[in-house]
């Protein structure tokens, strides 16, 4: 596949997992939504699993621009969305229910929404 092709996919698939970060988070309206109960147990895994893939799709969008994309979109700080896949990739058992709360409420949708403007400036230069 060519890298243009692969970097708007990688970029697809972002954003699919933001949509569906919020669709899981919907219901949780505090972090002890995540703890309470099995369901919330369950929303957490999930919700992790995408920010984990998340993190290491933009690793590989770094390795198709060499580097050279993401910085062209300051709204997110992109260096923290990757560093929160290795956290909970190495130290899953020490996560913390609420810092993913917060990144849920308060990062997601503007990552959604500038992962949705890198697609289209990309397939815009096409």
């Amino acid at each position: 596949m060519p890298e243009k092709a692969l970097l708007i996919e990688t970029l697809t698939q972002i954003h699919s997992a933001t949509e569906r970060i919020l669709k899981r988070f919907e219901p949780i309206k505090t972090s002890d939504d995540f703890l309470n109960d099995e369901a919330g147990h369950e929303k957490l895994d999930a919700i992790c699993m995408q920010l984990i893939a998340i993190g290491e799709s933009l690793k590989n969008v770094d390795k198709l621009t060499d580097k050279k994309l993401l910085s062209n979109y300051p709204a997110v700080d992109w260096k923290s969305v990757k560093g929160m896949r290795d956290i909970i990739s190495h130290h899953y058992f020490d996560l913390n229910a609420e810092a993913v709360f917060d990144v849920c409420k308060n990062d997601i949708n503007i990552l959604k929404v500038t992962v949705a403007q890198m697609l289209l400036d990309s397939k815009q230069k096409s």
